[in-house]
């Protein structure tokens, strides 16, 4: 049976692993965090160096504060996130490695990150002052990255202005530029050749600072795609989300089979009815029976994540199923045409396994006309959060 990881205490840096089952709970999320220890693991074998952790958005909704500790405990030495509120969680949660937030910071914050050893993104002057003449007067440093613009153009300084601005920022007191990074806008494309043009770029700015004596130690390019199609970028650090959640960066980059997602995302049936021929189901008669059908009800909604459109399925009793009408805010109605036996409190798979089927979340992304990404971010916070090691001894 698998070590089953429930109600992390926040307030210390450990795992509390007890043995218990859920049968009260009505819709929730299992996060596998033996499976995201195996895919950091294989990250770091398949880049061979330094591998961060993205861990924004909650994780990709698979839980920020337990995978940044499982990843710690698999040897992970960085971790990464969009927003200074994220890192300052960590911190609170005594998670102590080394943090880079990738987008902006507001100056307000420059103190606190200084003293917790929060690394901040750099791509402007004004901020850049700024996060000095704050670090300075208290006699304190920050640690900064610089982000360069090579073809994203989302945030970043252009490469003709690095070295004059790297060089500016180098004389500003309170500031410590530790790293440089850019971003990649198509590395999940591997046939376009939009990286290769950024790569060169990023590395004409190497170079000139380089020669001039103000590269930073830490250079950084890659994300989850750019590991696999474009191992020459790999630099002194990768960062990696996507991929550590054992999902696909794209269709045109798969992961190997090595990698294991990480979610499933399950739900229980609440009522059963027969229904007529010619009844209308949920809100606005989206579907009407069409004989004697008999119709379900199961415990999640849009406000859970599971989105209002038509063409859901389903996993129950080891077979696939639709989702009839349209999503409510907490509940749906499924068809059990072709299912017997089926009663109130079965266990229905919306992502992850049952018996021998599977519905991945690159399924879901597909039916939803959107990417894995926005399918697996969009679970809410108010799902229950079970984390389980599977493989017994590890983590």
């Amino acid at each position: 049976m698998a070590n089953l990881l429930f109600g992390l205490q926040e307030s210390k840096a450990r795992f509390i692993l007890v043995r218990m089952n859920h049968p009260a709970l009505t819709t929730w999320l299992e996060i596998d965090l033996s499976a995201i220890q195996n895919n950091y693991r294989e990250l770091c074998r398949i880049s061979r160096t330094k591998v961060a952790a993205v861990v924004k958005a909650n994780a990709y909704g698979h839980g920020l504060i337990e995978v940044s500790q499982a990843v710690i405990r698999a040897g992970g030495e960085w971790l990464a996130v969009a927003r200074f509120e994220e890192a300052a969680r960590l911190r609170s949660n005594w998670i102590l490695a080394p943090v880079l937030v990738m987008g902006y910071t507001p100056p307000e914050h420059v103190l606190e990150a200084a003293k917790e050893n929060i690394r901040l993104t750099l791509f402007d002057r004004q901020t850049a002052l700024q996060y000095s003449e704050l670090t300075h007067t208290r006699g304190m440093k920050v640690k900064v990255h610089l982000k360069v613009n090579t073809g994203m153009n989302r945030l970043g300084i252009s490469p003709e202005e690095v070295l004059d601005f790297t060089r500016w920022a180098a004389s500003l007191p309170g500031l410590e530029l530790e790293g440089i990074f850019t971003h990649f806008a198509r590395a999940d494309e591997p046939e376009v050749d939009t990286t290769d043009w950024q790569i060169r770029k990023f590395e004409e700015v190497l170079a000139g600072l380089h020669s001039a004596g103000l590269k930073p130690p830490l250079v950084h390019a890659s994300n989850s795609a750019a590991v696999f199609n474009f191992p020459q970028a790999a630099y002194d650090m990768v960062r990696c989300g996507i991929a550590l959640y054992g999902l696909h960066p794209s269709p045109e980059t798969m992961l190997p089979g090595t990698f294991k997602p990480a979610l499933t995302l399950k739900a229980r049936i609440t009522s059963i009815r027969d229904l007529a021929a010619g009844e209308g189901v949920g809100y606005n008669y989206r579907y009407r029976t069409t004989k004697t059908e008999k119709i379900a009800t199961i415990s999640i909604g849009y406000a859970d994540g599971f989105r209002r459109v038509m063409g859901n399925k389903v996993l129950l009793h080891k077979k696939e199923t639709r989702v009839v009408g349209s999503v409510c805010m907490d509940q749906c109605m499924i068809s059990l045409d072709g299912l017997a036996g089926v009663q109130v409190g079965d266990e229905v798979v919306l992502i992850g396994k049952q018996g021998s089927l599977q519905r991945t979340a690159e399924d879901v992304a597909r039916e939803w006309g959107t990417v894995n990404y926005e399918v697996v971010c969009g679970m809410a916070d108010r799902l229950p959060r079970i984390f389980l090691y599977t493989d017994e001894g590890k983590g």
